[in-house]
């Protein structure tokens, strides 16, 4: 087994990333282009981020998470979580997302009653 230190990776063209492949060639993953970790409740802040330009407040519970750099089309996959990370009793909800661009992705909160909720906890990853 061999073992790989560098301080940095890049592809060969600009906006595409390296692959991951294994010892015969095939393709087997690439790296995360955007993910962020912010603050929903009251004016949401942005706690840590990798490719992410700037969090939009459309309304109670639903945001938009805006790239730095543009996905090369909508065809990315999207986790989200959020919760509340001061009230260990608070009801599970419900995370959506309501619509994927290349350049952002919108996303929706509710409590189990259905009625939009502002998370304080949000975490969301954009896989390509």
């Amino acid at each position: 087994m061999s073992t790989l230190a560098v301080n940095t990776i890049k592809g060969q063209s600009g906006s595409t990333p390296p692959t991951i492949q294994n010892s015969s060639g095939t393709e087997i993953g690439t790296f995360c282009r955007a993910w962020v970790n912010f603050n929903g409740t009251g004016t949401v802040a942005i706690r840590d981020d990798f490719n992410v330009s700037t969090i939009s407040d459309h309304s109670t519970g639903t945001y938009s998470v805006n790239f730095t750099n543009a996905m090369p089309d909508v065809n990315y996959a999207t986790v989200i979580a959020g919760g509340n990370t001061t009230d260990s009793s608070s009801p599970r909800g419900f995370e959506t997302v309501r619509g994927v661009t290349a350049s952002a992705v919108k996303i929706d909160f509710r409590g189990e009653d259905g009625s939009e909720a502002d998370p304080n906890m949000v975490s969301v990853i954009c896989m390509r």
